[in-house]
């Protein structure tokens, strides 16, 4: 008996998963020329894009603010309570004011609205019925189409703000390509947490100066091993350099394990015989991410950082990876 209630449990959410899924699927037909005349709009639009709604609409549009504020759409969300108490100060005739309502008859919002109009910012608004009250006082409106909830009562909202999600973010998405939105763009906006690492540039991270052992063709290997214990930091590998600061290999930890087990005498040989002459080698300006995947690919524990010359100019060890990681 209890396994056929955790069966209806699995049924009655697989069945509100294919409803919300089937929900999204269904905007497709209804992109038209209005969703082109929105994203006209947004990219003309001097001032901000304040977007607005009421209950859990309301929180979809803070989600919609948030994601345009960080593709490179200045945004802000509104809401239509605190407008009519003061915060209608916020909006300035060259804004976009974007309003998230299924029904369109949201009482807050039909009395913010004509205030709006007042100011002189453009209305867009996503809904479910085009010939509602709030779309009758907006310049461009999105059209949902009737929706059904996914909740079994037909009352709480679920399909309809997965729709409005799912649309705004086609709108976002759309603006940003069209902005030409670019990754560097994007690290510029998100300099903390997972993503502002994967957006961090090598040379943030890469050790320098008296960080970076370089050494001359030529120096005997006892020597090359002096100067990586004395480095700051300890680096467990030396780029070893021509007179032009050209990297000609790199000296590893491993290449050292290697060498002793040959004998003790090789310490006194110039290090040029025992280098990697291949190093793998990465641009100051990569990602972060690109310097991890090559260190993982290659299961190597430093890589080089040279510059479009060849110059050495960093080098990137595991463990400042590791270090990005914890901060």
């Amino acid at each position: 008996m209890a396994g056929a209630h955790k069966g209806d449990r699995l049924a009655r959410a697989a069945e509100v998963i294919r409803l919300e899924a089937e929900t999204i699927a269904g905007l497709i037909e209804r992109l038209d020329g209005r969703f082109d005349e929105a994203v006209e709009r947004i990219l003309a639009c001097r001032g901000l894009v304040i977007v607005t709604g009421m209950g859990k609409a309301g929180l979809v549009g803070a989600k919609l603010s948030a994601t345009l504020a960080s593709t490179g759409t200045p945004s802000i969300a509104l809401h239509p309570v605190e407008a009519m108490h003061g915060d209608l100060g916020r909006i300035r005739p060259d804004d976009v004011v974007l309003v998230l309502s299924n029904s369109g008859q949201t009482d807050e919002l039909k009395n913010l609205l004509p205030h709006v109009r007042r100011i002189g910012a453009a209305i867009l608004t996503i809904t479910g019925d085009t010939d509602s009250s709030i779309a009758k006082l907006s310049d461009c409106v999105l059209d949902l189409g009737h929706l059904d909830e996914a909740c079994p009562l037909g009352l709480a909202p679920t399909a309809s703000t997965s729709a409005m999600m799912a649309l705004g973010d086609a709108l976002a998405m759309v603006v940003l390509a069209e902005r030409g939105f670019s990754r560097e763009d994007y690290a510029r906006y998100h300099p903390s947490g997972s993503l502002g690492r994967r957006l961090m540039r090598v040379n943030e991270i890469m050790r320098t100066g008296k960080e970076l052992p370089l050494v001359p063709l030529g120096t005997r290997v006892v020597d090359v091993i002096l100067i990586m214990s004395r480095t700051t930091g300890r680096p467990g590998a030396a780029l070893i350099v021509d007179g032009a600061q050209r990297l000609a290999g790199i000296f590893t930890d491993g290449d050292l394990r290697r060498l002793l087990e040959r004998g003790i005498a090789q310490l006194e040989q110039p290090v040029d015989g025992f280098m990697g002459k291949a190093p793998k080698t990465i641009d100051p300006q990569a990602f972060v991410d690109d310097a991890e995947r090559l260190l993982r690919e290659h299961k190597i524990d430093q890589i080089a950082v040279v510059d479009g010359a060849g110059k050495a100019v960093g080098l990137v060890d595991v463990q400042d990876l590791l270090a990005t990681r914890v901060g």
